[in-house]
């Protein structure tokens, strides 16, 4: 049985069941979410496709664990996050979720190896086999000549690299990632799309993303496009539609 034959026959990743976000009460509540139910499967980049305020931060936010639905639910891995309190969700954070961020979210005063190890200093890896796990990281994001640069000295394109191969730093199952390529220029932001399928490929992570790019979103294997708080569109896309199969150096 190939991978891809496993994974879809394997639990899915996530399932979010009929979740509702409100924000306020009364006449003024804000309504982010309103009844989204949708799955992840196992090994697949999915794209949550929609214009901004449409509610795919609220979404990604319920999904990591940041936020907590007014009612539905949220299974990671199996793992129901109604069920777990502040501790756990920490857990579920530091353990099995990778986070990326329009923002990058780098340190300043560290180097891209040292920023990728924040992740693992938080388990207490030790010292030496953080150090490797951050080279091994880095040269998949194409990045091993850069290991001692601060952040302020690298590109752009170049720090998101660093932000996913932070995410891969604790080997989650789930990677979020929020707008990753909203401050880069499209042929980098591109770029950026392609070495997370790559990623999918090589480490075997599950990826939800959020993007209004229609040129990303066509990188994904399914695409759930939101509109006002609810799904409006699910779909697959064709292997055949895909680009950007190969990682890039």
């Amino acid at each position: 049985m190939t991978q891809d034959q496993n994974a879809a026959d394997a639990p899915p990743m996530v399932v979010v069941d009929d979740v509702h976000r409100s924000f306020g009460s009364g006449p003024r509540a804000v309504h982010a979410l309103r009844g989204v139910s949708f799955e992840v499967r196992r090994g697949e980049l999915t794209a949550l496709k929609g214009r901004s305020g449409s509610g795919k931060t609220t979404l990604l936010n319920l999904v990591g664990g940041l936020d907590t639905p007014t009612s539905g639910s949220v299974t990671v891995d199996g793992t129901g996050l109604e069920g777990l309190d502040e501790s756990g969700l920490l857990a579920l954070r530091r353990d099995r979720i990778g986070f990326v961020f329009q923002s990058f979210g780098l340190i300043p005063v560290l180097s891209a190896a040292e920023n990728v190890g924040v992740p693992m200093r938080l388990r207490k890896i030790p010292a030496q086999q953080r150090e490797e796990r951050a080279r091994t990281l880095l040269a998949l994001v194409g990045l091993a000549e850069h290991a001692a640069q601060r952040p302020g000295e690298l590109s752009g394109g170049q720090q998101q690299r660093v932000a996913v191969a932070r995410a891969l730093a604790n080997e989650p199952d789930l990677i979020i990632a929020d707008e990753p390529t909203g401050q880069l220029d499209s042929e980098t932001g591109r770029s950026i799309m392609r070495l997370l399928r790559a990623v999918v490929r090589s480490e075997g992570v599950t990826i939800l993303v959020a993007t209004h790019d229609p040129a990303l979103i066509e990188l994904a294997d399914r695409v759930v496009e939101l509109r006002d708080g609810r799904i409006v569109d699910e779909r697959r896309v064709p292997r055949a539609d895909r680009a950007g199969q190969a990682p890039v150096g």
